[in-house]
């Protein structure tokens, strides 16, 4: 075989450029100006709004977009507009913008009762009650919730009584869980809101799963899960999308991108380079952005995905772009990481005032009757907690007896635990 001559090129060897690693910027830097420089603000009413049946691919350009209604960019000239405009009557406003308060005024009173040493824990919802709220209004009260640990909005809207959700805090004789879970980890079969785990990312999967159930039972019911923007990292997102998109499961898996996964800013997980709703495209799966902050394009965009899940034309993945106002928990302090004005400067403002100010738009609502009402509900809140602390609480009891440690796991109670259950009560 003959040789192939080979070119030789006259060029000298140039020296490789090393490889670099990319970090992600940590954008915003205490004592420096809050930099949203990475986020661009759409006008509220510019996307369309496609029917439920359609194929998935069709809404995957809203997995960039942002949807909005509120055109409130003027201030309190607050109007509803475009096609993803639900059409809400004000009465329903009414209650959204009364549980959202409600949320808030329940939040900042635990808050208090932890820096008070009454509990051990506690994580607000601050600056994003119109997920929790708006969502549980536009889902059926019987379709199962699989939340984290800040939506508890979720209950709140639902009617769940606050007596029984700080009592849950406090661990104390009145706890509807016997003092089995960590404070804000709450559970209620009634409410079809499954118990919470401070693991996070396997709310999607269990929600999946149970959807899957519902389907292959031939129920009616659909599910919807939660996870913060910094769980979308973690194995368990991506296993329920695959079994989400393969099976079409009815259910709505809901990413809250409320920019801060404790100390890391939600670039650190991935959203430097997508969007999280993004993630839906390469699963075949429907996607929505949304305005987080914006109580009726959350409630749009969940009615969208949950009617098109219950149609049988599958999952959503909807992206909520909110914004954590709050420390992650008692625990954390976000001066550390982050300009102590940040939340002031975030660009999709306050949840509660932004429906405040539509429904005084629509001539619905006045500051008189909002004052009245945020004053009504704090002592409400105050005196519900004043009756909490009367059935002890976490650091002073009383507490449930030892008894319920070996109650609730079996329908009958084998003998081996009746026998351990006499021995830890010191009867033969």
């Amino acid at each position: 075989m003959n040789d192939i001559p080979v070119a030789k090129s006259s060029a000298q060897p140039s020296t490789p450029e090393p490889l670099r690693l990319h970090i992600p910027p940590h954008r915003s830097i205490p004592g420096q100006r809050p930099d949203f420089s990475y986020f661009r603000l759409p006008p509220a009413g510019g996307f369309a709004r496609p029917a439920i049946d359609v194929p998935s691919v069709e809404t995957h350009p809203l997995a960039t977009a942002l949807i909005r209604v509120l055109d409130d960019e003027g201030g309190q000239d607050s109007r509803a507009v475009g096609e993803w405009d639900p059409h809400l009557a004000p009465e329903t406003l009414r209650q959204g913008l009364r549980a959202m308060m409600l949320t808030r005024a329940y939040d900042a009173r635990m808050y208090r009762a932890q820096r008070a040493g009454r509990t051990s824990f506690y994580m607000t919802s601050t600056g994003e009650e119109a997920v929790s709220v708006a969502q549980a209004m536009a889902l059926k009260p019987d379709d199962m919730l699989f939340a984290t640990y800040r939506q508890q909005g979720l209950l709140i809207a639902r009617g769940y009584p606050i007596l029984d959700l700080m009592c849950q805090v406090y661990s104390n004789a009145h706890d509807p869980l016997k003092g089995r879970q960590l404070p804000v980890l709450y559970s209620s079969r009634a409410y079809s809101y499954y118990t919470l785990s401070g693991n996070l990312g396997t709310q999607l999967p269990q929600a999946v799963g149970w959807a899957m159930a519902s389907a292959y039972a031939g129920d009616t019911r659909i599910a919807a899960g939660w996870i913060g923007e910094g769980a979308t990292a973690e194995a368990d997102f991506h296993h329920a999308l695959t079994f989400a998109a393969v099976y079409r499961a009815p259910v709505v898996l809901n990413v809250v991108n409320n920019q801060w996964a404790i100390s890391s800013h939600q670039e650190v997980a991935g959203g430097e380079e997508a969007t999280f709703a993004a993630r839906a495209i390469g699963f075949g799966l429907a996607c929505l952005r949304v305005d987080g902050n914006d109580f009726l394009a959350v409630y749009a965009a969940t009615q969208w995905a949950a009617e098109r899940a219950r149609a049988n034309h599958g999952a959503t993945l909807i992206e909520h772009f909110t914004y954590r106002a709050g420390s992650h928990s008692t625990s954390d302090d976000p001066n550390r990481y982050r300009p102590a004005d940040e939340a002031k400067t975030w660009p999709l403002g306050d949840p509660v005032e932004r429906l405040k100010h539509h429904l005084i738009h629509l001539g619905e609502w006045s500051e008189e009757r909002h004052a009245a009402q945020e004053k009504e509900l704090t002592q409400s809140v105050r005196d519900t907690d004043r009756e909490a602390q009367t059935y002890g609480t976490l650091g002073e009891g009383p507490h449930f007896g030892i008894e319920t440690l070996f109650e609730d796991v079996y329908k009958e109670m084998p003998w081996n635990l009746r026998r351990q259950l006499r021995e830890a009560e010191g009867q033969p």
